[in-house]
């Protein structure tokens, strides 16, 4: 097994352990407070969460990714820190290695790096970069991060982390197996999540890399009767999707044997690390997700 600021995967075989199981931090959701991250990192640290991750919007009422990150860095020391995904061609290449080294220095090395090129054009056109050619720009700046972080020219200098790359095109799979160390998916149900590992895996192959690479999934959580308030979130949030966002917001996990049914088939699919991401901001929520995280646990 390689491990890599404990980061792991098999070279040779599918790890045989339950899935790992993560927790979104709320600073994609309006209204949520820096107080409130914190809070929320240091209980998810409490209660055992594998890691923080965080998602990547401009043109939304919501923190920058790697600056929540680096909120939760500060109140917490062992999980691992995941954008899932970060939208690199919206920064300079210089300027994202500089964050990044950053934010792997004052995290103690805990972040993995999840890239994709984003899928909805305000957000580019808020940053004022053009979204044509953001998948070659996204090849350039997986090609040249490695060494921007670790040579320091930018400012410190770090070790690389972990990089998974996200999407669902052709072009994005051949992207991981060129440049990554794994896959995230987008979320889904678990046949669409299992169609998407196994084409990541082969991807993989078929550029000759040894093992098998990472593979990460998410979906969203409201538990309790925050279930209503959750689902008024992600249609909100991927109203850019049309009729869409209404599949999205039926697709959130809600309880309990709904959260063990999603963990198992996942599992089963060969994720290896599961980040349930908040739909709504309420601190009551990570203790009711950790409760039913033993529950799939001990399963």
């Amino acid at each position: 097994m390689t491990v890599v600021n404990n980061f792991s995967y098999q070279q040779n075989e599918r790890p045989a352990e339950p899935v790992r199981i993560g927790i979104g931090l709320p600073a994609a959701i309006p209204g949520a407070t820096g107080e409130l991250v914190q809070a929320w990192a240091r209980r998810a640290e409490a209660a055992g969460f594998d890691s923080l991750a965080v998602i990547d919007r401009v043109a939304y009422q919501s923190f920058e990714p790697l600056a929540a990150l680096a909120a939760a860095a500060a109140v917490t020391e062992r999980p691992l820190l995941a954008t899932t995904v970060l939208i690199g061609p919206l920064r300079s290449t210089a300027l994202l290695a500089r964050q990044v080294a950053s934010l792997q220095l004052l995290s103690g090395n805990r972040l993995v790096l999840g890239l994709g090129t984003g899928a909805r054009a305000d957000d580019y056109e808020a940053a004022g970069v053009p979204a044509a050619g953001r998948g070659s720009r996204l090849d350039r700046q997986l090609e040249e991060l490695p060494e921007l972080v670790e040579l320091g020219h930018l400012g410190p200098a770090a070790p690389m982390p972990p990089t998974l790359v996200g999407g669902l095109s052709v072009g994005a799979l051949a992207r991981m197996a060129r440049h990554a160390d794994g896959y995230v998916h987008g979320g889904g149900p678990p046949a669409v999540f299992a169609r998407m590992a196994a084409q990541a895996r082969s991807a993989w192959a078929d550029a000759g890399r040894p093992g098998t690479p990472q593979v990460w999934g998410q979906a969203y959580f409201a538990l309790g009767d925050a279930a209503g308030a959750g689902r008024d979130y992600l249609r909100d949030y991927y109203a850019f999707t049309g009729p869409f966002a209404e599949r999205i917001g039926d697709g959130l996990v809600r309880g309990r044997r709904q959260l063990q049914e999603l963990a198992g088939a996942y599992s089963e699919a060969g994720c290896d690390h599961l980040c349930l991401l908040p739909a709504v901001a309420s601190l009551d929520q990570v203790e009711r997700l950790a409760d039913a995280r033993e529950e799939v646990t001990v399963g």
